[in-house]
């Protein structure tokens, strides 16, 4: 009995601190990521965000390709079908925030980002019937006030900006919970799926990146001049972005697409203390700290409500479960927090 308990105890303890690197990792790679990319955009004027973006799955191929040849990556199997949907809903999602920060002013963007976390509840009460305690959703309102507080300032929208917002917000949504299913459907790790889905994501996104961004932006990505600090950057950006695209799928395979977005938000605070302390002090006053502050309290309590029983239970499930999945599918509910 007590070797039991001792072996539950241990097997608690290494999950905890498996998900605690896992989200470190998302975290310095994802604020590492945005500090590189605006010092590319801002300071060296590469403002070709779709193609950068194909670059980076670009980079991510040729890691997946290599790991692959190395036998470190198993084969295995996506259907054509599953593969196309989520590299659909992946890359509009890519797009469509793109086209949203052009078209919308910074706070309606802002809002636009923080509507992800109830379009993914609603996705998962839907799709999984998974259903909330109230102290998590209590948490989660209390996540997005704080967020809104210090982060959303000027509000200016047009239809053309709030349709381009609305197709991200959703397409985004859409892609993280694909994240989770595919991997629980196809028992896929997260180098199996990356392996997947990078190479489609880079050959279309470099294909219609250049053109998208010649849209946006007035400037041909081939006529850009680089320099040796700015192709230093570029490729920092790339190889920074392998850890980045590896990281949310390992988050989001661990936990759910919500405790991605909610715990997430931790990275938006990250982005900001980092801002003021690099590039100046512009900006910060009570309000965002008070924001700040309200934000991480709302994210404890959330991670505390999710975790108790009942705090996010799925009541049952929308796909099929193999006889291998059942024993770990039993512990589920304590294991998406």
């Amino acid at each position: 009995m007590f070797k039991k308990m001792s072996a539950t105890s241990s097997k608690t303890d290494q999950k905890a601190a498996l998900d605690i690197a896992s989200w470190l990792f998302n975290v310095v790679t994802s604020v590492g990521i945005i500090l590189v990319n605006k010092a590319l955009m801002a300071t060296y004027g590469f403002s070709f965000a779709t193609t950068l973006t194909g670059l980076h799955f670009g980079t991510t191929t040729l890691l997946t390709t290599f790991l692959t040849w190395l036998g470190y990556i198993q084969p295995s199997q996506l259907p054509w079908s599953d593969l196309l949907k989520f590299v659909l809903f992946a890359n509009f999602s890519i797009v469509g925030m793109n086209v949203s920060l052009m078209w919308n002013s910074v706070g309606f963007y802002q809002i636009a980002k923080l509507s992800m976390i109830p379009v993914s509840c609603f996705l998962e009460v839907m799709l999984d019937n998974v259903r909330y305690s109230r102290d998590t959703k209590l948490s989660i309102l209390l996540v997005l006030a704080g967020v809104a507080v210090c982060t959303v300032t000027d509000v200016s929208v047009n239809l053309n900006g709030f349709l381009a917002a609305a197709i991200a917000v959703w397409s985004t949504a859409l892609q993280q919970y694909y994240v989770h299913y595919l991997q629980r459907k196809y028992s896929l790790g997260s180098f199996n799926l990356l392996a997947h889905t990078a190479p489609v994501q880079a050959a279309s996104l470099l294909l219609v990146g250049p053109f998208l961004d010649y849209w946006l932006t007035n400037q041909r990505v081939d006529a850009y001049n680089f320099s040796f600090v700015s192709l230093f950057f570029l490729i920092l950006s790339c190889s920074i972005a392998v850890g980045t695209n590896l990281s949310q799928f390992i988050c989001i395979g661990r936990f759910t697409a919500v405790s991605f977005q909610v715990l997430g938000h931790m990275k938006t605070i990250l982005v900001l203390v980092l801002g003021f302390t690099f590039f100046g002090k512009e900006g910060l006053n009570l309000q965002v700290v008070l924001g700040m502050l309200i934000a991480i309290l709302g994210m404890i309590w959330y991670g505390n409500a999710s975790s108790k029983p009942g705090g996010k239970e799925r009541r049952s499930l929308s796909i099929p479960i193999t006889k291998s999945q059942k024993l770990s599918e039993t512990n589920e509910s304590d294991e998406n927090v």
